[in-house]
């Protein structure tokens, strides 16, 4: 990775975000952080930088249970955007519906992980998400406006 990259977490749990944000903090080099509690907030915020000199997040990690635009939306509109479709997402969600699945790779989403349910399994699948995504994973570079 060329650098610390950043990453937009979109997530309306409050415990899920911070325990997430923590990790990723232990990350070296520490990505940039950025959050999003809902589907509007995250369109709107992924527009704003793509048309202005702010850079694109390097890695979106996307809920599809949001208020007011579900995760399955976001996706299905930011990848319509040619501006915003190179995006690598990982959907992290409680939901292993097999629709859901099929849904979310269908719409463009690069890796699909379902919320482990105990707090040690929820930290080591964000680490594990991180190391690949941040570590190992080649992005695509950000694009200059």
């Amino acid at each position: 990775m060329r650098g610390p990259a950043t990453v937009l977490l979109v997530d309306d749990n409050p415990a899920d975000l911070d325990l997430t944000c923590e990790v990723f903090a232990q990350c070296e080099p520490c990505p940039s952080i950025v959050t999003a509690k809902n589907g509007e907030e995250a369109i709107a915020l992924l527009r704003e930088r793509s048309g202005s000199n702010a850079s694109l997040p390097d890695l979106l990690v996307l809920d599809l249970n949001l208020p007011r635009k579900d995760g399955r939306q976001v996706l299905q509109e930011f990848k319509k955007d040619p501006a915003l479709a190179h995006l690598p997402v990982v959907i992290l969600t409680t939901s292993q519906a097999p629709s859901d699945v099929l849904q979310a790779y269908e719409l463009g989403a690069n890796c699909y992980v379902r919320k482990p349910a105990t707090p040690a399994g929820f930290v080591a699948a964000i680490r594990t998400i991180a190391d690949f995504w941040l570590g190992h994973a080649i992005l695509p570079k950000k694009r200059d406006s």
